[in-house]
């Protein structure tokens, strides 16, 4: 599905802002697999006879009660992500609260490449990812994504619907850079 809006152009006719987003409904089965270990910890802590031992069960509901809240809100937090480019910043918030976040000022970019074909299983799985030899990611699915390539030599790689328009917009904005933000006042 190809969600991606641009806002009225700047002076010069370039998009002031483009956002885009993926979305990835498999996580949601995840989530309710998470949701479903939650249940069973409670289940056995108000149902058990308590006969095996205090230890045993507190350990039965304890591992179930933690999995579930770890698996559920660990794939809540990946179910889409958001990408936001304006003249300053690339901005990408996953899940339905906006965490975890990164913001990459456009100052620190040195170029963009669209990705027709990322796929978690290059990156070790669906997330925020790490990989010393291919740099930093958020992975919501598989498919087309954008690659910014940073100034220190490190890259940063995100799955989003319509990577092409983003990677055009933060071309134009690397050629065209935005006027210094004005002085914020001191207090008096």
């Amino acid at each position: 599905m190809r969600q991606h809006a641009r806002t009225p152009h700047a002076d010069d006719g370039r998009p002031a802002v483009w956002t885009g987003r993926a979305t990835n409904r498999f996580q949601w089965l995840a989530a309710l697999a998470g949701a479903a270990c939650m249940a069973l910890g409670i289940t056995i802590a108000v149902a058990s006879a308590w006969t095996s031992g205090v230890l045993a069960l507190l350990m039965a509901v304890i591992g179930c009660v933690a999995a579930g809240l770890l698996v559920l809100f660990g794939t809540l937090a990946f179910v889409h992500v958001a990408v936001k480019v304006d003249d300053r910043a690339m901005e990408v918030r996953c899940g339905h609260i906006g965490v975890p976040r990164r913001r990459i000022p456009l100052s620190h970019v040195v170029g963009a490449d669209f990705a027709p074909s990322v796929t978690p299983r290059h990156w070790g799985g669906w997330g925020y990812r790490w990989r010393p030899e291919k740099g930093t990611a958020v992975i919501v699915r598989r498919g087309e994504g954008l690659v910014l390539r940073l100034g220190d030599g490190r890259t940063f790689t995100v799955t989003v619907d319509d990577a092409e328009s983003a990677v055009r917009v933060i071309r134009d904005h690397l050629r065209h850079p935005a006027p210094p933000a004005p002085p914020t006042p001191t207090g008096v």
